[in-house]
């Protein structure tokens, strides 16, 4: 171990999201590109289908890395993962980078895909582990916040090398995404591994020398400390108890109602077409009657929208419950949608292409398409308050240590599959049914808001041990928000033990419990 780890948390997330603004990188570096001259004349104008197959191909390499991420995370640690994944993703994006064909861009596309798989799903779980309950949402909703920072920063650097000439742009683009994973793969040297992951390793002394880092400045005697460790040894303990199952015991008695929720809200996250808006955000705006730089500019805006709302998000969601966000920006996004299929319904007319892009049959101008463009950042807007950092907040707390990295691993797998087949499905969708793509991801929206509603338990401000007692069958959803935290009241008793607390706290080597 390193001489020197950092312990600051914000600085932990900030660093560590990386791995999040690697999957915002993917995005813009495909959806900036595809309606540029030299992306299409170098790759032989792809058609609808065979672009959603370009740009699904992250999205199906995302579905594998976060299907073995649980795996991996368990077997390596939170932090072995993510330096495999650095690496996974140097390589994915030299191989991108160097694209002679279709195939071969495919072929990096997948292999960045299995990185962003890896990370989506194991840098919430490490997140989660490493921080305080009290502010443990605003610290995984970095993630999302990286996310966006990447879609954003890459976006830009993909506008002004779409200035170059020939294929040097977008090579130059997609090389340039490879950097941060360098800088991500030097810093994890430095980071202390999951004192929840070193529990359930049986490493005691490491757990609780990392929890004093991270929450105790180095005191091990810190009654927050002391209360913590408390925590997670006795999850530890029951975990040790519980018998080893496959990973269907996921869909066991006891923990199915946690999987359905943490993929479900990765699921709807996808249905809701949030997404949507980012891969093919040039698609939308051209229906609009944008073009050419007034389009990129257009773009560029609701992205930094995107980013600005998410980050006012992180500053107030400890104060704000999970199922408020995910159930509120439901009915709003839902609205949203219905109202461009409308427009476009009522004011578009049939085109055969639009700036030479035959997969846009609608175009909407005048006054109505200024609605268009006002409801998609309104609809951004709202989705980058509530569903967006929420989701995944939610997904990496609902697990207990036993089933986390495994069940997040899951849920970031539903995530993609949506994401594959939504990635897939858009550019025929708007060429074929056209305003009716924005009901179908209304009629999504609604059914996301009842089941928000009755299917997800209050996590606010609870610690992740804690969690583990609102999924009980006799406790409904709806109730839980009046379910309050113990976690300061176990403090105080620890606080009055004084020094001595510590030596009540030592977890027998033979058993992994504690005497208290």
């Amino acid at each position: 171990m390193p001489r020197f780890m950092i312990s600051n948390i914000y600085v932990l997330a900030a660093i560590g999201t990386i791995g999040g603004a690697l999957f915002g990188f993917d995005i813009s570096s495909m959806s900036a590109w595809i309606g540029t001259d030299q992306y299409k004349e170098y790759f032989n104008y792809p058609s609808s289908d065979l672009q959603g197959g370009i740009t699904a191909s992250m999205s199906a390499g995302s579905f594998a890395g976060a299907l073995g991420a649980g795996f991996i995370s368990d077997r390596l640690g939170r932090k072995g993962a993510m330096i495999l994944a650095s690496i996974i993703w140097i390589i994915g994006s030299a191989i991108q980078c160097s694209s002679q064909n279709v195939g071969q861009l495919v072929a990096g596309r997948v292999i960045n895909g299995f990185t962003v798989g890896i990370m989506s799903s194991q840098v919430p779980v490490y997140l989660a582990e490493l921080s305080p309950g009290r502010i443990r949402g605003r610290i995984v909703g970095i993630q999302q916040w990286a996310i966006e920072w990447g879609i954003l920063i890459m976006y830009f650097i993909s506008y002004g090398c779409s200035k170059i000439a020939g294929p040097a742009s977008f090579r130059l683009a997609w090389g340039l995404q490879g950097i941060p994973a360098f800088f991500l793969l030097g810093a994890m040297f430095f980071f202390p591994e999951s004192p929840r992951w070193l529990a359930s390793r049986d490493r005691w002394e490491d757990c609780l020398t990392n929890l004093a880092l991270l929450h105790g400045r180095g005191d091990r005697e810190s009654p927050v400390v002391q209360a913590e460790y408390y925590e997670v040894r006795e999850a530890a303990r029951i975990a040790a108890e519980a018998s080893e199952l496959p990973i269907l015991g996921l869909f066991g008695p006891k923990m199915w109602r946690r999987t359905l929720a943490g993929t479900s809200v990765q699921m709807w996250q996808q249905l809701l077409g949030g997404n949507v808006m980012m891969y093919y955000i040039v698609y939308v705006f051209n229906m609009a009657g944008l073009t050419g730089n007034v389009n990129l500019y257009s773009s560029s805006i609701q992205y930094v929208i995107f980013l600005v709302t998410t980050g006012i998000t992180l500053c107030i969601i400890e104060k704000i419950g999970r199922r408020d966000m995910l159930i509120y920006g439901g009915i709003l996004m839902c609205a949203f949608n219905f109202a461009v299929g409308g427009i476009m319904a009522q004011y578009g007319r049939s085109v055969d292409e639009v700036d030479g892009n035959d997969t846009i049959k609608l175009e909407v101008s005048g006054p109505p398409s200024k609605g268009i463009i006002a409801c998609s950042y309104l609809f951004v807007a709202v989705y980058g308050f509530t569903w967006a950092p929420a989701a995944w907040i939610y997904c990496s707390e609902v697990f207990p240590l036993k089933w986390r990295a495994k069940g997040v691993g899951l849920s970031a797998a539903t995530n993609w599959i949506f994401n594959f087949a939504l990635a897939y499905f858009v550019p025929p969708a708007f060429q074929n049914i056209t305003w009716k793509t924005y009901m179908i991801f209304g009629t999504f929206c609604a059914c996301t808001v009842v089941h928000a509603f009755f299917g997800y338990p209050e996590t606010q401000g609870k610690t992740l041990e804690e969690i583990d007692l609102i999924f009980e069958p006799d406790i409904k959803p709806w109730k839980t928000r009046h379910i309050t935290s113990q976690f300061a009241e176990r403090v105080q008793a620890f606080e009055e033990k004084g020094a001595g607390g510590a030596e009540h706290a030592e977890v027998s080597d033979t058993k992994g419990t504690a005497d208290v």
